[in-house]
């Protein structure tokens, strides 16, 4: 074993107290993402590495990108802690590449290493140009770019810097709710929370048959592409039809949105509290639709008192699409198959809502007893990294 791959915990660092937590869940998240390869996992406070088999690596790589928590990975040599031996091995690292410039950054962390990092770039800056023909050192703009680490117990070469996903490690902030329709912007700010180290669960409302299966199952894609960033999400489906069909049947039609959104919360917050969760996310982006002004969320918002987190509010569409192609939800969110937000939408809907009439037009059913029918109706299914369980009772 002569390489291994070097993870950078990048802000994981700057925690103090908490750091080991930090890394600890990063830990675990790697090790139950790598379970099925055959890889030795160790760590310390600044690193983390992994001893893999060559003929896996690209597979590894794949899940890695995907790990929160990773801020650069590397595929480093390794090598003994003395100059002779990395002058060496750097030059049989880069014997058979073709480069004209070069520049050596070393790190210095063992402190008894008898010279410094400046000095020690020299050296094996010295070392390459003795023994290679037409190069030449470019501190500004190298082709090849050799870095080392020195350390107390063994030192590393790497050429390469492979770009993780960053933020927190999922795990080290409690479970969030995560409204999941089958738009583009919802499963981005899903991807957003994970992001800061939330755990997701997900839940959808369906109206059948306004809505169809084929809403449901893009839905369940979604989050099973959401799933590859964590360990398992839950998503639960509500039966919202009874509901909708009582608003857009009683209620005056400007204020239909803006009532279905304050039962959707009412049912979310409830959900929350029984699943101990601490927030409500959602994709709303202010001013997008008519329900996502300030003075319709202000209306909205007034029926919870959960902290509801809104990653993209300030983001635009395009800013927002071009998350969502990254993460690869967009082909499946511009499925034409309407959700139950989009299904009933009336012509002019209230962009300036007021609370009393809100009020007064929810008034006009008995909407607490069909929010109660709804939660005891719940279906879950448990998507575990990407694979899909059956339908289940209430987890």
């Amino acid at each position: 074993m002569d390489r291994v791959i070097l993870i950078k915990y990048g802000e994981l660092s700057t925690k103090k107290g908490n750091r080991n937590f930090f890394i600890n869940t990063l830990y675990n998240n790697i090790k139950n993402k790598l379970k099925t390869f055959d890889v030795k996992i160790s760590k310390d406070r600044a690193r983390m590495y992994i001893e893999f088999k060559d003929q896996e690596l690209d597979e590894i790589k794949k899940v890695i990108d995907k790990v929160f928590g990773i801020h650069k990975y590397h595929i480093a040599y390794i090598v003994d802690t003395n100059i002779e031996a990395i002058k060496k091995r750097v030059l049989e690292v880069i014997k058979n590449l073709h480069f004209s410039t070069f520049k050596v950054e070393t790190k210095r962390s063992f402190k008894d290493f008898p010279t410094d990092s400046l000095e020690t770039s020299k050296i094996i800056g010295g070392y390459i140009l003795k023994n290679t023909a037409d190069i030449s050192v470019d501190v500004h703009n190298p082709e090849l770019l050799i870095q080392v680490e020195i350390r107390e117990n063994n030192s590393f070469i790497y050429l390469n810097d492979y770009q993780g996903s960053g933020g927190y490690p999922v795990g080290t902030q409690p479970k969030g709710f995560l409204m999941l329709s089958g738009g583009i912007d919802s499963p981005v700010a899903g991807y957003l929370a994970m992001k800061r180290g939330v755990k997701l669960e997900a839940v959808y409302f369906e109206a059948i048959p306004h809505t169809s299966l084929e809403a449901r199952n893009k839905v369940i894609t979604l989050t099973k592409k959401l799933a590859k960033y964590t360990d398992s999400i839950n998503l639960h489906i509500v039966n919202f039809t009874p509901i909708q069909e009582a608003i857009y049947k009683n209620c005056r039609g400007d204020y239909c949105i803006t009532i279905m959104r304050r039962m959707m919360y009412r049912i979310m917050e409830k959900i929350v509290k029984d699943r101990g969760g601490y927030v409500i996310v959602n994709g709303e982006s202010i001013g997008q639709v008519a329900s996502q002004t300030l003075v319709s969320m202000s209306v909205i918002n007034s029926v919870t008192n959960v902290p509801v987190i809104r990653p993209v509010a300030c983001l635009d569409k395009l800013e927002i699409i071009d998350i969502a192609k990254k993460i690869d939800t967009y082909e499946t969110s511009i499925l034409p198959f309407e959700d139950c937000c989009t299904v009933f939408v009336p012509k002019h809907p209230v962009i300036n809502p007021k609370l009393s009439t809100a009020i007064y037009e929810e008034n006009k059913f008995d909407y607490e007893s069909m929010i109660t029918e709804a939660l005891n109706n719940l279906n879950t299914i448990k998507i575990i990294d990407a694979v899909e369980s059956e339908f289940s009772e209430l987890l």
